[in-house]
């Protein structure tokens, strides 16, 4: 039976606590096996990949079959329906201009000292997308990660996505074209991670590596960190739910449920203010257990990583709500925005019983690249800013910084720093 918790209990927080920061333990044995995939990357490039190919997808591919040509891209498209395809762009086309929105402004101004500060925004050069290609088919992650790249105007994206038995999903190849990526290969895994980061014979490395992935993947990104920029390190997909005894038990359950297929380690939390819907939504849970397509899958997730709290108040939340700093959170209530400013902590809010968060995992706009594991405290998800650099101006003349310049003495010479000092001193001295 899923955990039950009750927000009057004495101990709430200690044991929701215990709760949360349940680990599945196999942190080190997989970050030896990254790292040691990592390194023979480093070392034998295109060997490598095709050695974890033929040993992890059973793929057997030379170093220039590993790129996707055009004519398979083609190909693909022959065998993707009309429907699919017309769905993709509008996705693709609300992604976009959901995202133009977020587009930062450059910056320049005098201050009353005549001091000239500012700053400006330029794109990354080269960004390295990561698409899973193992238990589900994922085109929309190729448009939430490609897309705010797009928008800023990175001029180079390369995919990577793994290739089992040398097969790529036709919609995953044509999601690409969709979001004009043009660079794809078939790698996956941490050796895919590897090669973004340090490049090889024929992948030409990256600054910058997004999306998401299992453990591996995960961990891999993880240890390349500091050679090349990452998203974020991304843990398991979660979604907390409040909804009030009004609502409806089988929206909610399938609300849940929507996380809970996507991998045996997701976590599904429902906060409600009674028993007896708790136990409704608990019912329909089940029914639908026995009719997904993935029911192994999120039965063991539910079962495992399921929660149910209960509280006295719905309005009383926000603090539960910014403990578990959620990677999506619906607000299953008439009037959601009352809520808002009760608490800071959420990846994704969706506001009201008709919000599923399914709208914002496909195509309402916003990404559903999201902070999980409660990151959400400190972090937000992908956008344009995950793509672009800002860099600080600063333009002096002889006056202004004639005006600064014992400040800055005082400051340099307590550092013990001379030169920073004689830097500016030499300045004043042979000012003409």
């Amino acid at each position: 039976m899923v955990k039950q918790l009750n927000f009057q209990d004495k101990d709430f927080y200690i044991q929701l606590d215990d709760i949360l920061s349940t680990s599945s333990g196999k942190g080190t044995s997989v970050e030896k096996k990254v790292f040691s995939i990592i390194e023979d990357v480093k070392n034998n490039g295109d060997n490598a990949l095709i050695k974890y190919n033929k040993d992890f997808d059973n793929c057997f591919l030379s170093s220039k079959e590993l790129i996707v040509s055009e004519e398979e891209i083609i190909k693909a498209k022959k065998n993707v329906s009309q429907k699919i395809i017309d769905a993709l762009k509008k996705a693709r086309d609300r992604i976009f201009s959901y995202h133009k929105s977020q587009l930062p402004e450059d910056n320049f101004y005098y201050d009353k000292l005549g001091i000239g500060l500012g700053h400006r925004w330029t794109p990354i050069s080269s960004v390295g997308i990561y698409v899973p290609g193992g238990t589900a088919v994922y085109p929309s992650s190729v448009l939430m990660n490609s897309i705010p790249a797009k928008v800023a105007n990175v001029s180079r994206i390369v995919m990577t996505v793994p290739a089992p038995n040398g097969l790529i999903d036709p919609v995953i190849l044509v999601s690409a074209e969709i979001a004009g990526i043009k660079e794809i290969y078939k790698i996956g895994g941490a050796q895919a991670v590897a090669a973004l980061a340090y490049g090889t014979e024929t992948i030409n490395k990256v600054d910058k590596i997004v999306g998401p992935g299992n453990i591996f993947v995960a961990t891999a990104k993880k240890i390349v960190f500091g050679k090349v920029g990452i998203d974020a390190f991304a843990g398991p997909s979660e979604i907390l739910v409040v909804s009030d005894s009004i609502g409806n038990p089988e929206w909610t359950a399938t609300d849940l449920l929507s996380q809970s297929e996507h991998d045996t380690e997701a976590r599904s939390i429902l906060i409600c203010d009674s028993y007896d819907f708790a136990n409704k939504v608990a019912e329909k849970i089940q029914y639908h257990l026995n009719h997904l397509k993935r029911s192994e899958i999120a039965s063991q997730s539910w079962n495992n990583n399921g929660l149910i709290i209960i509280v006295d108040n719905i309005n009383n939340v926000g603090p539960i709500i910014d403990k578990i700093a959620p990677e999506h959170l619906q607000l299953s209530v008439d009037n959601p925005k009352e809520l808002l400013s009760k608490f800071s902590n959420a990846g994704s809010i969706f506001l009201g019983r008709n919000t599923p968060e399914a709208l914002g995992d496909y195509i309402a706009g916003p990404n559903h690249v999201l902070p999980t594991s409660g990151t959400s405290r400190f972090t937000s998800g992908l956008s344009v800013l995950d793509f672009l650099k800002r860099s600080s101006i600063i333009q002096s003349t002889n006056e202004s910084l004639n005006a600064l310049s014992d400040d800055i003495l005082t400051i340099a010479e307590y550092e013990g720093l001379s030169a920073h000092a004689l830097s500016v001193s030499i300045r004043l001295k042979d000012k003409t």
